[in-house]
């Protein structure tokens, strides 16, 4: 035997040896279970969505997909349903039906399965059955949210993603003029988009709900139409309908509005719930539009109610209340006419440093030291207030924040502020009443209406401000008469003494 012929033959004896033990360890490495707390779950989708389960009927069945993208096994402690056994949802883990399972184990680079079926009680008076899945992985908890809906209604889910835009679905294109009916409510996910040059017309008594951080964004050359009235007014809202979310705010995003040739117009709305109410911005260049706001409530926002930057706005019979930052936040100077409207803010969800109204007419850029690196000046051609309430439980309510060279023009009719300011130059004040309560029937349920005969605001509004309106403003956001007596009452309620 030659020297080579030997050496060849001991070293697959060597590998023949070490190989069961490299095969032994290599699998014994894999079968380490990761223990480290910032191991997480990876999911096909963070909500599974079934659109209309009509009740009792069940429902198709849902897939979810858990994979474990880690170079170790991971043990799920538990993988359980939120509402256990109160919840319309059933599972199927790793094919055992169950709520809930425990000491669920994922091979490294593997994954599992779950499927979920729902079924709708028609004795539940609810629109929507949410739930979610929980899962909890050495101490680390993640869950998914599951969400039916119990009746028929107009779905918009998200079909275009791109950089520093949210999600969003365009649901009126170029051209197209398209109308909203009461006969389904439409339940949007993501943005719902007016595209440049459509028409979105809402007929009265149309219900909309907004998942988390959604919205309804009309590009620059859009329009909107809101055609609510007084039995059947236009409802933007979240989609949570349980009694605890019925008044909480953030639910959802806004309602934002970019400049076009064709006003935009609310009428007989409510807007609540949301993190702003109505963003109206000019984007690039003014187009001629402006915000016809009429009859509308607006409640309820961690941010501001109505948010606008250059904008041209006519506002009346409208309250605006209960806003974790402004209720009014007329920036980058514009053009505002406010009459008969009722800006109350008693925001008690946490600390408020911000006034109800704010006013300016520029806009900072800041660095990220916070200093002034540019600016841009613009005019306040216009704001006026008459026959206004603006009152809350802060000690300043009003905010003027003149900067620069731009025009700051303001004035306040017949109106009563809640206010440190000096109010005695009639220039900028009108018969105006300061710091007297103006006696809500309840605030703190969004009840604005005059409470008391005593209040201030009765008989102490001026019949010119009605007269000289471009827009009938004889009754009140209830269809009560302000004329009369020839005394209106301040703000969008008109008191009405009970028989």
């Amino acid at each position: 035997m030659n020297k080579r012929h030997f050496l060849s033959i001991i070293f697959k004896i060597v590998i023949i040896l070490i190989f069961p033990s490299f095969i032994f360890f290599s699998c014994k490495e894999n079968n380490k279970i990761n223990t480290n707390p910032s191991v997480k779950l990876h999911f096909s989708t963070d909500t599974v969505m079934f659109d209309t389960i009509f009740t009792t009927v069940g429902s198709t069945t849902k897939e979810l997909k858990i994979y474990n993208k880690e170079k170790q096994n991971i043990n799920i402690s538990y993988i359980r349903l939120a509402r256990g056994n109160d919840s319309p949802y059933q599972l199927n883990i790793n094919g055992t039906s169950s709520i809930s399972m425990n000491n669920v184990e994922i091979r490294a680079d593997d994954s599992l399965y779950i499927f979920i079926r729902v079924t709708i009680d028609p004795n539940r008076d609810k629109m929507i059955e949410t739930d979610s899945i929980l899962f909890e992985t050495n101490g680390n908890l993640q869950d998914v949210d599951l969400v039916a809906w119990g009746q028929d209604a107009n779905y918009f889910t998200p079909d275009t993603y791109r950089e520093h835009l949210p999600p969003y679905k365009i649901v009126v294109h170029e051209n197209e003029n398209i109308t909203w009916t009461k006969d389904k409510p439409y339940v949007i996910y993501g943005y719902a988009v007016v595209d440049s040059t459509g028409i979105l017309n809402i007929n009265p008594g149309v219900k909309i709900y907004f998942h988390h951080n959604s919205g309804l964004w009309v590009y620059k050359g859009g329009s909107i139409k809101v055609n609510g009235t007084i039995d059947k007014p236009v409802t933007f809202q979240g989609d949570r309908l349980e009694e605890f979310y019925k008044d909480l705010p953030g639910q959802w995003d806004r309602i934002w509005l970019n400049e076009g040739s064709i006003d935009n117009e609310f009428n007989y709305a409510v807007i609540k719930n949301a993190f702003i109410g109505i963003q109206a911005e000019t984007l690039e260049s003014n187009m001629g539009n402006k915000l016809i706001l009429k009859n509308t409530i607006i409640e309820n926002m961690t941010g501001i109610g109505l948010f606008t930057r250059a904008y041209k706005v006519v506002a009346f019979n409208d309250v605006i209340a209960n806003c974790g930052g402004y209720c009014l936040a007329l920036s980058s100077g514009g053009n505002y006419d406010f009459r008969h409207c009722t800006i109350g803010n008693y925001w008690d969800n946490s600390i408020r440093l911000t006034p109800s109204l704010y006013l300016n007419n520029y806009i900072d850029y800041l660095n990220e030291n916070g200093q002034i690196t540019d600016h841009y000046e613009f005019d306040l051609t216009k704001a006026y207030f008459g026959n206004c309430i603006i009152y809350g439980n802060n000690y300043e309510e009003i905010g003027l924040d003149k900067k620069y060279d731009g025009a700051f023009n303001y004035q306040f009719d017949h109106c009563l502020l809640k206010t440190k300011l000096n109010t005695n130059d009639e220039k900028y004040y009108t018969n105006c009443i300061k710091n007297q309560d103006p006696l809500f029937t309840n605030y703190n349920e969004n009840n604005y209406e005059l409470d008391s005969i005593i209040s201030s605001a009765i008989d102490t509004g001026s019949m010119e401000v009605i007269n000289s309106s471009l827009f009938n403003i004889t009754n009140d956001i209830k269809g009560n008469s302000r004329t009369s007596d020839n005394k209106p009452d301040l703000g969008a309620y008109e008191f009405v003494k009970e028989e």
